[in-house]
């Protein structure tokens, strides 16, 4: 195999984090904005989070929940009249205490003592107990039932180590919220939730991943149920992709959501809540990036194919850009992935190799170049970013295709490249899922031997509660590990739990996670 010459400085076998880092910066993605852990998404990074949302949101209303917004400011009893939910966030609420600044005499200005709030006001951290009150207010009978709203908005929680798109002070995500007359209803809906979230990932950011639901001591704060996605990153590490909760009454009590029957009588409703977040980018860039950046699934990609014209500042350019623009044409009238082809051609002067970097960089699933011989001979230069090298030689893989066969192929070859990063990826993933583990000899061994990056084990375990399982957390914490979900699709347990020793009943996922 030839040497290849990447496009990043560091490879993910070297320094995984700081090659992460580097691929946000070399994509143009996002940067740090002054302030701590909140960062600038730049126009590639939010168009990703655009394609997102917008696949996303069909998903939603296609279920019939309808998008809404509530304000960012909760007041702080709120959140005392559910002492699990904010004990759950506590340390991470960022608060308002004052409503105007003043001069302090020495150039700078300080909170005016006179503008004190007679209540503090916590910024969004989630938004479970304002919309309850929302849903107090808008609920009175079981003809109101189910309700079903949305909100795509930014969060704010106090986060003391911060890694951007993954972990941010700030960040955006939309938090779905809804109430039913009963269990039965609220779980279905926590369920279909769930699997609208698996669907997304897998379907549309190629990204596979495991749903299941999350150990006691991992539910969101105040819920009964918490169910989520875990992905597989390069790293072997986990990333919690979403979540979906079931929160019984529990909300609904100390809000007042309550609903007349049709016997007249009055109960509380049931209660659900699920989001996603921009960890997603996070997660699209861990699970498809290489060593020459970022590698965008199409159905994500805000340019699914880029037209490189090799411009040389002559009059000759004005045919070959038309030449391009009849490419760009033909291309943008086609259908792939069940939308338009998204094309984009690149005018930018400069070196035709120095833009080609760029958007490998970028991860532009297709990159199109043509110089004035291919324009003459009817051809284009053709580079798939999902296998952008030549191992033979080294060099770049471009394939030289007649123009109109191009065209007439760039669907199938879109909805190729999607299936393929999702293949690879869960070939990956399913590859470092270690099973047969029975004892926590055997899991301090399996994470410790050397392993570059181990995966997950799944085990079996009795589900063991209250202190038995604080001992499971403590015992996996020494390692640096965590219980992630019980796969919903995972085999039977048929031995004892590694954990208690007892019989096991069921299998949980172990792994280091983000």
């Amino acid at each position: 195999m030839a040497e290849i010459r990447h496009a990043l400085n560091v490879k993910r076998e070297d320094d995984f984090a700081a090659w992460y880092q580097e691929v946000i910066s070399a994509a143009d993605m996002a940067e740090e904005s002054g302030v701590r852990g909140c960062m600038v998404i730049k126009p590639w990074g939010y168009g990703i989070w655009e394609r997102i949302q917008r696949l996303m949101d069909d998903r939603i209303k296609a279920a019939g929940v309808q998008n809404c917004y509530f304000p960012i400011f909760i007041p702080l009893a709120n959140f005392e009249r559910e002492a699990e939910h904010v004990e759950g966030f506590a340390k991470e609420m960022a608060v308002v205490t004052h409503h105007r600044l003043i001069a302090d005499g020495k150039g700078g200005l300080v909170p005016d003592p006179e503008a004190k709030l007679e209540e503090p006001l916590v910024v969004r951290p989630t938004s479970e107990t304002i919309i309850g009150d929302a849903m107090a207010r808008w609920i009175h009978s079981w003809r109101d039932l189910p309700l079903l709203t949305n909100q795509w908005a930014n969060v704010v929680r106090w986060e003391m180590r911060t890694r951007m798109f993954l972990r941010t002070s700030e960040f955006l995500w939309q938090e779905g919220h809804t109430a039913h007359a009963d269990a039965e209803d609220a779980l279905a809906e926590t369920h279909r939730a769930l699997e609208m979230y698996r669907a997304c990932a897998e379907e549309d950011l190629a990204m596979p991943v495991i749903a299941g639901e999350k150990p006691e001591n991992e539910r969101f704060p105040g819920a009964d149920e918490t169910w989520s996605i875990e992905a597989m990153m390069q790293d072997g590490k986990a990333l919690q992709a979403g979540t979906s909760h079931y929160l019984g009454t529990s909300f609904a009590s100390a809000a007042g959501i309550k609903y007349q029957d049709k016997e007249g009588g009055e109960k509380y409703c049931h209660t659900t809540s699920w989001g996603v977040s921009t960890r997603l980018i996070g997660g699209v860039i861990m699970t498809h990036g290489d060593d020459d950046g970022l590698r965008v699934p199409p159905r994500i990609a805000p340019h699914q194919i880029v037209i490189l014209p090799m411009l040389r500042d002559k009059p000759e350019d004005a045919e070959l850009l038309a030449y391009c623009e009849d490419v760009r044409t033909a291309l943008a009238a086609q259908s792939a992935l069940g939308e338009p082809i998204r094309v984009m051609l690149d005018k930018r002067p400069g070196k035709a190799a120095a833009k080609r970097w760029d958007w490998v960089r970028k991860g532009a699933p297709v990159i199109v170049e043509v110089g004035p011989r291919d324009m003459a001979e009817g051809k284009l230069a053709v580079l798939r970013r999902d296998a952008l090298w030549n191992l033979d030689n080294g060099k770049s893989n471009f394939a030289f295709t007649p123009r109109d066969e191009f065209t007439a192929n760039a669907a199938a070859l879109l909805e190729e490249i999607q299936q393929n990063l999702f293949n690879e990826a869960r070939e990956r993933r399913d590859a470092n899922i270690t099973r047969g583990v029975t004892s926590m000899d055997e899991v301090a061994a399996h994470f410790a031997d050397g392993k570059r990056y181990p995966g997950w084990l799944e085990v079996q375990w009795s589900k063991p509660t209250g202190e038995a399982l604080e001992k499971v957390v403590e015992q996996l914490k020494a390692l640096k590990l965590t219980l992630r979900n019980v796969p919903r699709d995972a085999e039977p347990a048929d031995g004892n739990c590694i954990f208690t020793g007892q019989a096991a009943v069921e299998r949980v996922l172990v792994a280091r996670a983000y």
